[in-house]
């Protein structure tokens, strides 16, 4: 028997190990397919994990950015526009003038007014009444347009912070930043103009009013299209009149830590430095706020939308006076009460202000805040 095995073994000796060679070599294959498939599952098991984090951190996101979105649309932009008509309404108000003007005439027990009284009254209307409606399209329409640089500001910040997230933990410790680091503040900033820009906006529109109206006499026929060119003249003066970008100043408050005390002594009547939040954050949003305000491109789509509402405004003029205009227009005293007029549209709540929807639908305004989420520089 062992003979027999032997003589097996001798003749099949080299059969065989080739056989085990293959078969051990087989193993250590399968083995390593084994080893690597393990290896492929984990590196898809991270991937899907990563791309599973990945959309939590995306639908966070976009749940912040609606929410700034929404504070910006139902509570920052109607509180500032409702605040900016009362200021602009109380500041530039011209019953008083045309009551003098009743009165002059004898209809109540006032003394009549002399020549020159009725003179220097009748001016006074004519400047305050453009002065009214100009304001009133500039500060709507910068409001409207500084109000869209926050929101995309605040949305590029909150991308910046959720794309450090790595955890659930820190998800919700992310949920909390909206509140926790001058975002909120910033966003208040939007009534920072009815506030504290208004009574300069008003002198510096008043002055441009002023020297654009001098040769217009009140008796001289003037024309629908006469009165948009005087619109636009009389903006292209108040523009000419703030060297340096000085018109900012009117929109954002130049100094946070100033702007936030002045935030904290409002809010509570005395100075609180506990009030205070993050200044720095608020300074940071201010500067970026600053540089974008400041740039050509802004400056650009600034023009066209106030372009396009004085436009918009000769429209709505045209409806008001109604009836055929002879064509060198209506001596100009006649026009003022309906110029004054125009300024109530145009100071209307937002989801009632057809001005501010039509500076919103503008394909270059709609442009420029893509390209300005899309590169504004990394938070530093």
């Amino acid at each position: 028997m062992l003979a027999s095995a032997r003589g097996f073994w001798g003749r099949h000796r080299r059969k065989i190990l080739v056989s085990l060679g293959v078969a051990g070599a087989g193993y250590a294959a399968y083995r390593y397919y084994d080893a690597q498939q393990r290896q492929l599952v984990k590196v898809e098991q991270r991937a899907m994990e990563e791309r599973a984090a990945e959309e939590i951190i995306k639908n966070q996101l976009q749940t912040h950015f609606e929410n700034v979105q929404r504070i910006s649309d139902t509570t920052t932009l109607p509180f500032a526009m409702h605040y900016l008509r009362s200021r602009i309404m109380e500041e530039l108000d011209i019953s008083h003038l045309t009551e003098r003007l009743m009165h002059g005439k004898g209809e109540s027990s006032a003394p009549a007014l002399t020549p020159k009284e009725k003179y220097d009254t009748w001016e006074k209307i004519k400047i305050l009444s453009f002065t009214r409606t100009v304001s009133s399209i500039w500060a709507m329409t910068l409001l409207s347009l500084y109000v869209r640089v926050q929101v995309t500001i605040l949305g590029r910040h909150l991308y910046l912070d959720f794309a450090r997230v790595t955890d659930s933990e820190q998800l919700q410790e992310g949920s909390d930043t909206f509140s926790k680091n001058g975002h909120k503040d910033f966003l208040a900033t939007a009534d920072y103009l009815a506030t504290y820009g208004i009574n300069a906006l008003i002198a510096q529109m008043q002055h441009a009013a002023t020297e654009i109206l001098k040769e217009k006499q009140l008796k001289d026929p003037m024309s629908i299209d006469e009165v948009l060119e005087t619109i636009l003249q009389i903006l292209k003066q108040f523009m000419g009149l703030c060297e340096n970008n000085s018109w900012i100043n009117y929109l954002v408050p130049e100094n946070a830590n100033i702007y936030a005390q002045l935030m904290a002594v409002s809010s509570s009547g005395f100075d609180d430095s506990s009030l205070l939040k993050d200044v720095r954050k608020l300074d940071q949003l201010m500067s970026e706020t600053r540089i974008v305000l400041s740039s050509d491109d802004f400056r650009n789509i600034m023009d066209r939308s106030l372009k396009k509402i004085a436009s918009v405004v000769i429209d709505d003029l045209a409806v008001q006076i109604g009836g055929p205009i002879p064509p060198a227009g209506l001596p100009l005293a006649k026009l003022l009460a309906k110029v004054a007029q125009l300024s109530l549209p145009l100071l209307e709540e937002p989801n009632k202000n057809k001005h501010i929807q039509i500076i919103r639908s503008m394909p270059e305004v709609e442009l420029f805040y893509t390209f300005l989420y899309a590169n504004m520089p990394p938070e530093t």
